[in-house]
C-alpha cells in the first residue's frame, strides 16, 4: 500500500508521515509540502490513499483532490483539517474519510484501515481475470489468453494511452494531441477522433469487454479494477513482474518513453 501526504505545515506533515509509517500495514509513505509537487509525482506514479490538508496557499485540498482523481480515479482521499465546516462539501466528493486536527494514531489507523478494506474489496469484486493488458514490450489486450484485433491502429493507441494514465480522466483535446502530435485540432480532425473512438468502442463490444472503458461528456478513462495488467502489478510492487521487465514499455509509442524512464528509475532505486 502506498500513501501520499500533502500539508504545507512541515511539522504536521512530518508527524503525519511518521504515524503512517508506524501503521501495521507497513505502507510506503511519501510527503509533499505543496500541491504542485504532489501533482507532478502522480503524473507518473500510483498511490492507494492520499491524506490532504484543506487550507493550503497554492491550491486548496478540495481542488487538489479533484486534480488527483484525474490522474487516478480510484485514489482514496482522506482530509486532515482543523475546519469542521468543510465536511459536507468533502463527503459530496465521495471521499473516504475526514479527520479533524490534531489527529491521533488510533483515529488515523482506523481511517486508513477502512480505506484499505474498500480498495481491496473493489479489486477482488470487479476484476475480470480473463482480461490481461500487456504493456511490457509491445502493447496488447488479451482475452482468455488471445490478443484481440483492433480495426484501427489509432484506436489501439488510444486504449494504450488510457491504460498508461491508470484510470485518470482524459479529455478529447488531450487525446488528439497524443494521437496526432503537432496537428491542429480542427473540426475535420475532431471528426477523425470520433471515428477512432467509435472504432474502439465497437472493438471492445465485440470482445465483450466494454466494461473496461467509461466515457462521459467531460472525457473518458479506463477502469483499472476491471482487468489485470503488468504495469499495474509493477507499481503494486509484485516481485515476479518487476523481475520480468526487460527494459521496454509500449515500445511502439513515443509518448510512452516518459513512463519507461520512470520504470527505470524505480528499478534503479530498488537495486541501490
Amino acid at each position: 500500500m502506498k500513501i501520499i501526504c500533502i500539508d504545507d505545515e512541515k511539522l504536521i506533515l512530518d508527524m503525519t508521515v511518521m504515524m503512517c509509517r508506524r501503521l501495521p500495514e507497513k505502507p510506503e509513505v511519501i510527503g509533499f509540502y505543496t500541491a504542485a509537487d504532489a501533482l507532478q509525482y502522480m503524473q507518473s506514479h500510483n498511490a492507494d490513499i492520499a491524506l490532504l490538508d484543506i487550507n493550503m496557499p497554492d491550491m486548496n485540498g478540495m481542488m487538489l483532490a479533484a486534480r488527483l482523481k484525474e490522474f487516478q480515479r480510484n485514489l482514496a482521499i482522506i482530509f486532515l483539517t482543523g475546519h469542521a465546516e468543510y465536511a459536507v462539501e468533502a463527503f459530496s466528493m465521495h471521499v473516504s474519510g475526514y479527520l479533524l486536527k490534531p489527529i491521533n494514531m488510533e483515529r488515523l489507523a482506523a481511517e486508513i484501515h477502512h480505506a484499505a478494506e474498500i480498495i481491496e474489496l473493489k479489486k477482488t469484486k470487479t476484476k475480470n481475470t480473463n482480461i490481461f493488458i500487456r504493456t511490457f514490450g509491445d502493447f496488447d489486450v488479451l482475452v482468455d489468453g488471445k490478443p484481440i484485433a483492433f480495426a484501427r491502429s489509432k484506436s489501439k493507441e488510444l486504449l494504450a494511452y488510457l491504460v498508461d494514465r491508470r484510470g485518470g480522466n482524459v479529455t478529447r483535446p488531450e487525446v488528439f494531441s497524443v494521437l496526432w502530435e503537432g496537428k491542429e485540432y480542427t473540426r475535420s480532425m475532431q471528426k477523425q477522433l470520433d471515428v477512432v473512438l467509435r472504432s474502439l468502442r465497437t472493438t471492445l463490444s465485440q470482445y465483450h469487454i466494454s466494461s473496461i472503458l467509461e466515457m462521459g461528456k467531460n472525457g473518458f478513462h479506463i477502469i483499472p479494477e476491471t482487468f489485470d495488467c503488468d504495469i499495474y502489478r509493477f507499481y503494486d510492487g509484485d516481485v515476479d513482474t518487476i523481475n520480468a521487465y526487460q527494459g521496454e514499455y509500449m515500445s511502439s509509442y513515443s509518448w510512452a518513453s516518459i513512463t519507461e524512464a520512470d520504470i527505470d528509475d524505480i528499478i534503479f532505486s530498488k537495486n541501490n
